[in-house]
């Protein structure tokens, strides 16, 4: 059950670093979150978007060592890295993969487990314990992520196995599905911009950072207040799992009128996230992969759109 404790092992992630004198000052200018607001304490969401502001990535970062350290989709690093060091010439940063660095866990209702490996983490959302070596997130309430180094991974999966049961990653992402939180994935990628997955709402994207890449998209689409197309929670009885990707169609449109983020089985269920036409997602007429499919169904997400809260960040 997803409401249960578990944890299991955040497999279809990887991290990218950047390290170096610069990594702060270099990122500020590249990305929608506030580096300046990350400490010892405190992660973020964020995003890195084009010149127009789509999204390349979404991630989650944390400082570690000499810089910080990004966590998203696998398959995004490679292209990410090569887009970043085009404009890291002239800055004494180094961006690397350490995917292999590390292992993640994500665990629910598993602050007993934490606590018996020396992390009393927060239940604020962004919060971050550090002990030997270890790094514990809150990422929405009752479930966190636990950052290994790649040396301890095996000793800590074991310890972790001995108060919490092992889950499918299914089961993690069908907490952050009801969580609102959404993510980029590859072929999602430049399709999306900050706001359509309601990435301002989560705390992603900071309105008095100054100029980053995508910026001027982005701060428009917020003060004019004229998004049409937005994150929703939904839900669907059908055999397959829909990729990310996959077109949502309403009868009263001749095209689609959105895209799903993120999906994952529930209990007698599938839930997903879904960027949708605000106009269709009200009306309620919703089909997946073509007007005639499987219907699907809006679910309330835990949080709420809060423009002049947002531009505060």
């Amino acid at each position: 059950m997803a409401d249960s404790a578990f944890f299991c092992t955040l497999s279809h992630e990887g991290v990218l670093a950047v390290r170096g004198a610069d990594a702060g000052k270099f990122l500020q200018g590249q990305l929608t979150c506030n580096i300046n607001y990350l400490s010892d304490t405190r992660a973020s969401l964020g995003a890195r978007c084009t010149q127009k502001g789509r999204m390349q990535s979404s991630f989650r970062i944390l400082l570690e060592g000499d810089g910080v350290v990004l966590a998203m989709a696998s398959e995004l690093l490679e292209p990410q890295l090569a887009d970043l060091k085009k404009y890291a010439v002239f800055s004494k940063s180094k961006l690397t993969d350490e995917s292999a660095a590390w292992v993640r866990f994500g665990l629910e209702h598993g602050d007993a487990a934490l606590a018996s490996l020396g992390l009393d983490l927060a239940v604020e959302t962004d919060s971050v314990v550090r002990h030997e070596g270890l790094i514990a997130i809150r990422v929405s309430p009752d479930r966190a992520e636990l950052w290994a180094p790649a040396e301890q991974a095996d000793a800590i999966k074991a310890k972790l196995a001995t108060t919490l049961p092992e889950a499918q990653l299914n089961q993690w992402l069908l907490g952050q599905i009801r969580a609102g939180i959404g993510q980029v994935m590859p072929s999602t990628r430049e399709l999306f911009i900050p706001q359509m997955l309601n990435l301002q709402a989560v705390g992603g994207v900071s309105f008095k950072k100054g100029c980053y890449t995508g910026q001027e998209i982005v701060a428009r689409m917020q003060y004019l207040g004229k998004l049409k197309r937005r994150l929703y929670r939904l839900s669907l009885n059908a055999a397959e799992l829909p990729e990310p990707g996959t077109p949502l169609f309403a009868p009263s449109h001749n095209s689609a009128i959105g895209e799903v983020v993120l999906a994952a089985n529930g209990e007698g269920n599938i839930e997903l996230l879904a960027v949708l036409q605000a106009e269709a997602a009200e009306a309620g007429d919703l089909h997946l992969g073509a007007p005639e499919g499987p219907a699907l169904h809006v679910l309330d997400l835990p949080y709420e759109l809060d423009r002049d809260r947002e531009i505060q960040r």
